[in-house]
């Protein structure tokens, strides 16, 4: 169970994945050796998945931004254990999502250019078997982006 400090341990981790573990220490009033073993035991218990750089896509050549929604054809038995396997390697899938509505997936699509982006869905999503229906909803401008933080509660309930 967490506690106000694992709290905002969390929180002062998610904003700065870089903390040095005495600035950490320092800015949830914790000595050193026990803001690490709080850290430690948050890995532990899974509550931290990992640390990671945020990098900036279109500075990077990824301009084209998409929500994609696929529809599978369901005869098949094993239609989304072949659908997920066949989309696992495939970088331009930035995420995947099994949604409800009228479509089996949601996917995030990251793209050099719109020639990259139609290729990819033409020549490779179009083209994996059992996909019936793709709809392609491109983002045009991003208005808000916390990437993958959450919103962490200001007090722990008892």
């Amino acid at each position: 169970m967490l506690d106000q400090i694992d709290v905002k341990i969390l929180r002062q981790l998610q904003a700065n994945g870089r903390l040095s573990n005495q600035d950490l220490a320092d800015q949830v009033a914790l000595s050193p050796s026990a803001c690490l073993r709080r850290v430690k035991t948050l890995e532990q218990e899974g509550y931290i998945d990992g640390y990671h750089a945020l990098l900036n896509a279109p500075k990077l050549g990824y301009r084209v931004e998409a929500f994609v929604q696929v529809r599978i054809d369901q005869s098949n038995d094993d239609w989304h254990d072949q659908f997920i396997a066949t989309i696992a390697d495939l970088d331009e899938i930035a995420d995947a999502y099994i949604i409800t509505g009228n479509a089996n997936y949601l996917l995030r699509i990251r793209a050099r250019d719109f020639e990259h982006f139609s290729t990819f869905i033409i020549h490779t999503l179009n083209r994996i078997a059992g996909v019936r229906d793709i709809q392609s909803n491109m983002v045009m401008q991003n208005l808000k982006n916390n990437g993958k933080l959450l919103p962490l509660p200001n007090s722990v309930p008892k």
